[in-house]
Formats: C-alpha cells, sequence, structure tokens
C-alpha cells in the first residue's frame, strides 16, 4: 500500500475527524435533529470538479497568452463557486428531521419510514434528497410550507428486525457543482413478517367435542337446550312425558353438545418443510384466520400461544412467527 506524501497527511487526518465528527450524529424516533454547521458536509461533486478543471485550464491559458479577457472569465467564474458554497449549506442549514412513524410489513414488500422536515427559517428549501441506505432517493422541497410529511421505503427480502441504517439527506441545490450533505445514524427498526404463501394442503381447522368450546345447536347428548316439537318417528326417550301430562302437547328434549370451534396453526401440521416454509404458510394461516374472525392459537416448538381473536391477537402471532429463531436465521 503505498503511503500519501509527508505534507499530506496532516490534511487526511483533519479530513477523518470531520467526517467523523459529521457521522457520529444519531437520530432517535420522537427525537429532533438540527442540521447546523456542526453536523454538514460540503465538498465538490462530479459537476463541481469538471467545473474546477474547466476553471484552471481557462486559467492556464489566460497566464500564457497574457488574455485580461479570459482571466476575468476565470475570477468570475470562482466567485460563482465561491457563492454556490454559501447557497447550498444554506439550503440545508436549519432543517429539523424527525423520524414520526413506521409501520410493520411482509417479506419481499418495501417497508415505510416516515419522517417530518421542518425548516426554522423564512427561506425555501429545495431540491432536498432523502434516502435510507440503497433505497430509492425522495426529492421535496419546503418553498411555501414550513413543513413535510414524506415517506421513505427500503426493500426488504427477510423476516425479523430491520434496521435501515444511516439517513442520508444530501443537496446540489442550486447549480449542482457541489454536495451539501449529513449522514445521520438512527436507532429505528421495523418489523418485517414472514411472507404469506397459500398452502394447498387442509386448512387448520379443528372442530371436536369438548369443554373448552363453544355451545353449538348441533344435536348431541351432553346439555339440555330446551324442547322442540314432536316429529314422527322419534325415540320415545326424547319424549317430555312430564310436559305432555300436564297438557303441554307433546313435545321433545333438545340437547346440544359443546363443540369446540377453536383453530390451531400447528408447526407440526405441516411435516416435510423446512423452517421459512412452515411460517410463511402459518402466517397465511393466520391472516385468513383474522379476516374471518376465527378463534386461534398458534404451536411452535417449545412456545403456544392461546385461541383469542381481534386485531392485537393477529399481531402477535405475526410478530412471534417473524422473531420465531431469528438470531439463528441471521447467522445462516
Amino acid at each position: 500500500m503505498i503511503s500519501p506524501p509527508e505534507f499530506l497527511k496532516p490534511l487526511l487526518t483533519r479530513g477523518r475527524r470531520y467526517i467523523d465528527d459529521v457521522l457520529k450524529w444519531s437520530l432517535s424516533i420522537d427525537e429532533t435533529v438540527t442540521l447546523t454547521r456542526k453536523n454538514i458536509g460540503i465538498f465538490p461533486g462530479r459537476a463541481g470538479w469538471s467545473f474546477l478543471l474547466v476553471v484552471l485550464l481557462l486559467w492556464l491559458v489566460a497566464t500564457n497568452y497574457e488574455n485580461n479577457l479570459v482571466m476575468g472569465l476565470v475570477f468570475l467564474l470562482v466567485s460563482l463557486f465561491v457563492i454556490s458554497i454559501l447557497h447550498t449549506f444554506a439550503n440545508l442549514s436549519g432543517l429539523k428531521v424527525r423520524i414520526s412513524n413506521n409501520q410493520p410489513c411482509f417479506a419481499g414488500e418495501d417497508a415505510c419510514f416516515e419522517l417530518q422536515i421542518e425548516k426554522n427559517h423564512g427561506r425555501g428549501c429545495e431540491n432536498i434528497i432523502l434516502r435510507w441506505g440503497d433505497s430509492a432517493p425522495v426529492a421535496i422541497s419546503l418553498t411555501k410550507q414550513q413543513s413535510q410529511r414524506i415517506k421513505i421505503f427500503v426493500p426488504t427480502s427477510q423476516r425479523g428486525w430491520l434496521k435501515p441504517g444511516r439517513l442520508i439527506i444530501e443537496s446540489y441545490y442550486p447549480l449542482g457543482l457541489l454536495r451539501a450533505w449529513v449522514a445521520l445514524k438512527t436507532d429505528c427498526q421495523t418489523l418485517i413478517y414472514p411472507k404469506p404463501v397459500v398452502t394447498s394442503g387442509i386448512p387448520p381447522s379443528v372442530g371436536s367435542e369438548g369443554n373448552d368450546g363453544e355451545l353449538s345447536a348441533q344435536a348431541g347428548n351432553e346439555d339440555f337446550a330446551g324442547f322442540k316439537a314432536y316429529q314422527p318417528g322419534a325415540s320415545l326417550r326424547q319424549v317430555a312425558w312430564k310436559q305432555y301430562a300436564r297438557g303441554a302437547g307433546l313435545n321433545l328434549k333438545d340437547y346440544a353438545a359443546t363443540v369446540d370451534h377453536r383453530t390451531w396453526l400447528d408447526w407440526d401440521l405441516l411435516a416435510g418443510m423446512d423452517r421459512e416454509a412452515r411460517l410463511s404458510r402459518l402466517c397465511h394461516w393466520a391472516i385468513l384466520s383474522a379476516q374471518n374472525d376465527d378463534l386461534y392459537g398458534l404451536r411452535l416448538p417449545g412456545y403456544e400461544l392461546a385461541p383469542e381473536r381481534g386485531p392485537l391477537h393477529r399481531q402477535r402471532v405475526l410478530k412471534t412467527l417473524a422473531l420465531f429463531e431469528w438470531q439463528r436465521q441471521e447467522k445462516q
């Protein structure tokens, strides 16, 4: 590895310290960070380096041929570059950034992170670009409005907790010669559920007689449910003789059985599949059970979630599926 010249080492050391100071700023959920000269970096972009190269060539031409007109053009371009530094920096300076919300999603979908961008001065801020890691950039402008709420979508591929990484805020305004930027380290994360996959197997519906289910109107021989009109051919044992003796007519005793209508999303029902395939199909079953307002529970190796219904139960089931042996998946 070639070491840099001695006269460049102090500049490189100072540059590394400056970058470290910029990157150390962190942004938390419900916490506002104001962009100032302490955390804004500015550097020429590709167009800026090309611009400086052209200025250098013009200066060489002006000095070699003693052309005052070209030299005046060089001074004008250099002045334009210096003024552009001030305007590019001012376009980001004073902005307030806050993470306002993030929502869980399924693997394969784009996770949505919502940000609140606000300016604390009267001048407009144009062409501000925000992106999260490898996500698609989003450009906004704050001219008339004081604040704006934006959504940045991050692609997902695996279940579990998703940490989007550093939030990049940059601007090339007004001439595109310089890049003012901030890299904010965030501690936000969102939950990614397994990708639901439709299974061709039998749905996990388990209806059986028991003591923990709901009372059904189906015929049974356990609990007395009332009387019904006599039907020819009925068993004489079902005839309500006492009622008949009192002159109430010929009726039959009606019995009902307690039927267990609970649905179990059971890991063992998907034998022969790998872990992720089972979780994807259990996720699909959970979504269907929630849509049908079923009373459903979840059984995983070493874990059981009692049958319930409702939005909160759906979230608990999906979260359990998303984080089941998640650390082991991360190591693979």
